[in-house]
């Protein structure tokens, strides 16, 4: 009886949330606090000596700590002395501070530097100088495999005559070959390092060749883009050598391509070098892949002539003219009407394998002008008509259809067309090869030199 009115009476002192089943979503999160160590209101007799020879064992084991002195009053451990680095001060007070009974911990503790055998000095120096004579039989084998990995890599770029048939051309197997031999000499520093333990130095290493890669990207941006412009130069082959191009404004004929700029030759001997960046990105005109090659030139005829009858005597001569092709026929067009005269520019074709680009044109102008004047055609020079203000006259005059000269009213007469026999010069209108033959002997005589002609015959031109 007792017994059941005790459990009733507990079960009316309980709370009625305590009795509820507890679950995951109704459990109320645990607020876990640290540990707040008290400090007791009293000592044992001896604690302070305790701690104190606690202490002192544990530092006697440790070499660093050897200067060490400890005091202790009221629980409250004093370090003082030195040892030999920074970390060893840190570390003195947090083993101290572990010591059963220690209430807190004032670390005068200083680090010796002091030039001394027991100190950080001439000591830890010893200390590294033995440390390496022991690592030397590891470091002789780790520079011996980097060595051998080093060798491996050399001997598989110097299978050139495999690289050049991989490789489209001479210039890209060479870059195959350099881009082979870095990768087996980093490749054999990474397994050296590992081998050493060093990783954390070829990290900070290789950090630090990103960030030089960068700023050097930056320094030598024309140099990279010349040397990527060659290698696209290479594989494009925009021109083959003694050809006559026109690269932006400059003209020559090609003597190499090489890995950093193009060599011309200029019309008047002159050698001219263009950087690859620069050509790479130029308008190319190559006069020398399509052997037909068109000349033209603008006359002007009186503008009373007739323009029509004029166009067709012109384009007569030059189909007359044995260097002119009959297919592309030659052709004249009415450009425009001047102040003075109408302009009409005449156009005719060569065969540049045959006839002289210049040389024709220094023909063909003067037979189509004397054909024109002998016809009766007026090429006039520009006419400049002047009026002038009667205020400003100092003889009166009067304008007027009376007061215009006779001449001026009447009409000029009509022209006509005479038909006009062209007859041939002797001059000769073979290509001139002075420039062509001069490439040809430089390009033979240059041919061992340093900078090898990236240019090959064997593939076809863009």
């Amino acid at each position: 009886m007792k017994r059941l009115l005790a459990s009733l009476l507990l079960l009316a002192a309980t709370p009625a949330a305590a009795l509820l089943p507890t679950t995951p979503e109704t459990e109320a999160p645990a607020e876990v606090e640290a540990p707040v160590q008290t400090i007791e209101d009293t000592q044992d007799e001896g604690a302070d000596e305790r701690i104190a020879e606690r202490i002192r064992g544990i530092f006697s084991e440790l070499p660093a700590f050897e200067d060490v002195t400890i005091d202790v009053r009221q629980g409250v451990v004093t370090l003082s002395g030195t040892v030999p680095d920074q970390q060893a001060v840190a570390r003195a007070e947090a083993i101290a501070a572990r010591v059963s009974g220690v209430v807190t911990v004032e670390n005068d503790l200083e680090r010796d530097l002091s030039i001394s055998g027991d100190g950080s000095g001439i000591g830890s120096l010893a200390d590294r100088v033995n440390s390496f004579v022991d690592m030397l039989p590891l470091i002789a084998l780790a520079l011996g495999i980097w060595a051998v990995i080093s060798i491996i890599g050399y001997l598989i770029a110097g299978w050139s005559w495999f690289w050049e048939k991989v490789a489209p051309n001479g210039f890209l197997a060479e870059l195959i070959a350099s881009a082979i031999r870095f990768v087996f000499v980093v490749g054999g520093l990474v397994v050296a390092l590992d081998i050493l333990g060093a990783g954390a130095l070829l990290g900070a290493v290789l950090g630090g060749a990103g960030v030089i890669g960068l700023a050097l990207g930056f320094a030598l941006r024309e140099t990279i883009e010349n040397y990527l412009a060659s290698l696209m130069l290479s594989l494009r082959q925009p021109f083959r050598a003694n050809d006559w191009v026109r690269i932006d404004d400059l003209e020559g004929r090609v003597i190499r391509l090489t890995s950093r700029a193009t060599v011309l030759m200029t019309l008047d001997g002159n050698h001219l070098r263009i950087p690859n960046g620069q050509v790479f990105r130029a308008v190319i005109t190559n006069y020398t892949r399509n052997p037909q090659r068109r000349f033209e030139f603008d006359l002007g005829v009186d503008a009373d002539d007739d323009a029509r009858a004029a166009r067709q005597l012109g384009r007569d001569t030059l189909a007359a003219l044995d260097f002119v092709l009959d297919d592309p026929a030659p052709e004249a067009r009415i450009m425009e009407v001047g102040d003075s005269n109408v302009v009409i520019r005449f156009l005719g074709w060569i065969d540049q394998e045959k006839t002289d680009w210049w040389k024709a044109q220094s023909q063909a102008i003067p037979a189509v002008k004397e054909a024109l004047e002998d016809a009766g055609f007026g090429l006039p020079e520009p006419i400049y008509r002047l009026r002038f203000d009667p205020r400003s006259a100092s003889i009166p005059f009067q304008q007027g259809a009376g007061s215009a000269p006779e001449a001026e009213t009447k009409a000029p007469p009509k022209k006509t067309v005479q038909q006009i026999t062209v007859t041939e010069t002797d001059e000769d209108v073979r290509p001139v090869n002075e420039i062509a033959d001069m490439v040809e002997r430089e390009r033979r005589e240059s041919g061992g030199e340093q900078d090898k002609d990236l240019l090959d015959p064997s593939r076809p031109v863009e």
